[in-house]
């Protein structure tokens, strides 16, 4: 079922920073500036070949690319959650996609970064002295840079509206919060596809009782309350509502991991004229309506992707 979003603002308080979208454009311009250097192998899983491709601060960091049997008419970038990745889902990719699964740095199997903890509740920390070393920000830029890595390997522009291939980009859970940070930057991406995003919302959903990274996030921050001066860059709400392409969030009612208020938020904040919402039962648990409502999404998701 698609469910019209709530009107009301469920936000994070804290006023945006002045120089939100300064700070944001400006990492989105020196990710896009680099040369990936992308090196393409095979012996990845389920034959799947492995593109190895340097990211913003030099960091070399890996992804599966696999390829449809016949032309290439479109492609589709697929994140993981916050464990990283170890196998293939090829259920959001329409026919005659061209699917790079990317890691984020840090992450498991093929990002792991010396210095960087491939932990959840470590790696949510790591760096946030900062906004300009706080990890978040390195895994949206990792987003921006696999795409300039699969153009390079695939010798296409992609982007329909750049006059390349159309791309889409799906992210469930972590890579749903990274992917609301990310996607407004890049004008190469035609659509998002979000599920049970996190990191939305920080004040409400860090307030709530979580087993994910967010416990942690909370722990710090109530001990060390500068870091919501950086958190404030990092607000995968704050960042949806600049989204200007056509985005589904499928946001949880339940779900002990992604505290719902800010998955919510995030479906709140995509502008009305970009957002679908599918909301779901519960996230990262069991439930019986699980195998229909995720088929209901992943159909919608490749339709979306396909621009049908």
């Amino acid at each position: 079922m698609v469910e019209p979003c709530h009107t009301g603002r469920m936000n994070d308080p804290r006023p945006e920073p002045q120089d939100f979208d300064d700070f944001w454009g400006d990492m989105a311009a020196r990710s896009r500036s680099m040369a990936p250097e992308s090196r393409r192998s095979s012996g990845g899983i389920d034959g799947a070949d492995i593109v190895r491709f340097t990211s913003l601060g030099g960091v070399r960091l890996g992804g599966w690319l696999v390829l449809p049997e016949g032309e290439v008419t479109s492609a589709v970038i697929v994140a993981h959650g916050y464990g990283g990745r170890n196998s293939l889902d090829a259920e959001w990719a329409p026919a005659g996609a061209a699917v790079f699964y990317p890691v984020a740095r840090g992450l498991p199997t093929l990002s792991t970064v010396e210095g960087i903890p491939g932990f959840s509740k470590e790696h949510v920390l790591h760096g946030i002295g900062s906004r300009e070393t706080y990890v978040h920000g390195g895994c949206a830029a990792d987003v921006w840079c696999a795409v300039s890595a699969l153009e390079e390997v695939l010798g296409r522009a992609l982007g329909a509206s750049q006059g390349g291939l159309r791309l889409g980009y799906f992210g469930p859970s972590f890579g749903g919060g990274i992917g609301a940070m990310a996607v407004p930057w890049d004008d190469r991406i035609d659509a998002a596809s979000l599920y049970v995003p996190s990191f939305g919302a920080h004040v409400a959903r860090l307030a709530e009782p979580s087993v994910g990274s967010g416990s942690a996030l909370a722990q710090w921050v109530e001990h060390h309350p500068e870091a919501w001066s950086v958190l404030d860059y990092f607000d995968a709400a704050a960042s949806a509502r600049r989204l200007k392409v056509a985005t589904i969030v499928a946001p949880a009612a339940e779900d002990p991991s992604v505290p719902p208020v800010g998955q919510r938020a995030i479906a709140d904040a995509v502008p009305r004229e970009h957002r679908t919402v599918m909301p779901m039962t519960a996230g990262h648990l069991e439930y019986p309506e699980k195998d229909a409502e995720m088929a209901a999404y992943a159909e919608a998701t490749r339709r979306l992707f396909a621009g049908v």
